[in-house]
């Protein structure tokens, strides 16, 4: 998987994350990818809201559509 220092993630704008709060970053296909799965993780867990987890889903695809 490809990291992000933290540098990297604070030079990213918040148009580069799945969700208010600069949660989830998905600046390209592989943050997209890791997006999805950990959204589902989370969702599961019943620590992300269906809501959420939706809007993850349509922003890491429109990423993914893209590369």
């Amino acid at each position: 998987m490809s990291r992000l220092t933290a540098a990297e993630r604070d030079a990213l704008p918040d148009s580069a994350f799945a969700l208010p709060g600069r949660r989830y970053p998905i600046p390209d296909a592989t943050h997209a990818r890791d997006a999805l799965a950990r959204a589902s993780e989370m969702l599961h867990r019943g620590d992300l809201t269906q809501q959420d987890y939706d809007t993850v889903v349509a922003r890491a695809h429109a990423v993914l559509e893209n590369e």
